[in-house]
């Protein structure tokens, strides 16, 4: 993981978050290429699961919501974590992840804050931090930041920072179901962030306090026979791998009874082998109709929506797929950085999928000056099209080779003395390293020929 970091670090993916004054803890900015590969997968979860899918149409609701919304959906009261404090140290633990250190195989998710505290105390398990066992009583923690809506702190409505999209949807059903005429089974999407008050975030960019999710709510009806928890388990690992991450990398883990969330009636993991173990990567959960359900009693609102079957109004049941954008950044990342022996001859190389990649193409000289303006000619060409190209100032054509291959770009165009005799430049391929001689006139129906996974 420290090589990750530092490499994410060193070529502008991901940043310390107010670094300048010591950083604050599990927050991270995003560089230009951290903010371009984001980018990308949300596009490619947008195109898979909105643009391309027809049953489904996407939605970006409000962060802030009111708070009659999570006191109906069940936050207020159940989405909390199990808290304890060292007396000797103040240092702050999940009581589930204390137990989990000391005993990696035992699954305690969806213990009891009475059976937590009894373990650790039969165990005496030590302090994390400066190994005593002297622990103050596990208690649930409010995982939702609160904020205020007013001038004065005591004056004002009490909001919270929203700790999933879901709600924003359940709540928006009957203004889509109206405005576009949709009858059963169909989804909405979005994608937007999210803010959870975790006791122990880490991990670098797994855990983190803000974060993006990409979530589908599946509305269908109790009468439709198509299991759609296994259809969308389907097409989520199907996503997951079309971004490059290999079948057996990851896992699927189905929830026992007593670890579902207050919400679900079931819940399948996708668990992903990272350096720091396997850990959750995504998810789906059968909601069941517990959301409609209640938010029709408490704001007395119908949500019924018509079969397209049987043309009966009834009370949609629902399935849904979630993901975190940092969650898939990161596996990704670990998933396509290898370091690579050639010839008794080192390198680190970003193997991104096409789909992914930061750049398709860099253009370069091996002179800056008496090269550059041919090399910009090239840049212009490519420019014009739906190619991403980054034009390249450096004229040591090793080191744009090492660097580009260390970022993800999947072809380096190189313009040489050459070209200015016979109108070709030598395109190199990221992955297999071998230089083709290319005319300049069909570089670009090259390029799109050798990308066609992406045009």
């Amino acid at each position: 993981m420290k090589e990750i970091i530092n490499h994410l670090k060193d070529f502008g993916f991901v940043f310390q978050g107010s670094e300048i004054y010591g950083g604050l803890a599990n927050t991270w900015d995003y560089g230009h290429l951290g903010v371009v590969l984001k980018n990308k997968i949300k596009l490619a979860w947008w195109d898979f699961f909105i643009k391309n899918n027809q049953y489904n149409i996407g939605l970006d609701s409000s962060i802030l919501l009111n708070s009659k919304v999570w006191k109906a959906s069940g936050h207020l009261d159940s989405f909390n974590d199990p808290l304890i404090d060292c007396k000797e140290c103040k240092f702050r633990f999940r009581a589930d992840s204390l137990i989990q250190h000391y005993f990696p195989d035992l699954n305690c998710d969806g213990w009891s804050v009475e059976k937590l505290d009894t373990f650790i105390t039969e165990k005496q398990l030590k302090c994390l931090n400066c190994q005593k066992f002297n622990f103050t009583k596990v208690r649930q923690f409010q995982l939702m930041f609160e904020i205020n809506q007013g001038l004065l702190q005591d004056q004002g409505n009490k909001l919270y920072l929203r700790p999933e999209t879901a709600q924003g949807i359940f709540i928006n059903l009957n203004n889509i179901k109206k405005a576009y005429n949709k009858k059963l089974p169909f989804g909405i999407g979005q994608i937007g962030k999210s803010f959870r008050n975790e006791i122990t975030p880490g991990n670098f960019i797994f855990r983190t306090l803000e974060f993006e999710q990409m979530e589908l709510e599946f509305f269908y009806s109790p009468e439709d026979k198509t299991n759609w928890f296994q259809y969308w388990l389907a097409e989520m690992t199907k996503f997951i791998e079309s971004l490059g991450i290999a079948k057996d990398s990851y896992q699927l883990r189905e929830h026992d009874k007593e670890e579902l969330s207050h919400y679900s009636l079931g819940t399948t993991d996708v668990q992903y082998q990272f350096p720091f173990g396997t850990k959750e990567l995504c998810g789906i959960a059968n909601r069941g109709s517990f959301d409609l359900v209640k938010h029709s009693e408490a704001s007395k609102t119908k949500f019924l929506v018509e079969d397209r079957t049987t043309n009966k109004p009834v009370m949609p049941l629902v399935v849904e797929p979630s993901m975190g954008i940092e969650r898939l950044f990161l596996a990704i990342i670990c998933e396509n950085l290898v370091q690579e022996e050639i010839e008794s001859k080192k390198r680190i190389v970003l193997k991104l999928n096409p789909l992914l990649a930061p750049y398709h193409v860099a253009v370069a000289s091996l002179n800056k000056k008496k090269l550059g303006p041919k090399a910009q000619e090239v840049f212009e060409l490519l420019a014009k099209s739906c190619i991403d190209v980054f034009f390249e100032q450096k004229s040591e054509i090793g080191k744009v080779y090492n660097y580009h291959d260390q970022i993800g770009t999947l072809y380096c165009v190189t313009v040489d003395y050459q070209t200015l005799e016979d109108s070709k430049v030598t395109v190199r391929n990221r992955d297999t390293m071998n230089q083709e001689r290319v005319e300049i006139n069909s570089l670009k129906k090259y390029l799109y020929d050798k990308l066609n996974i992406i045009f």
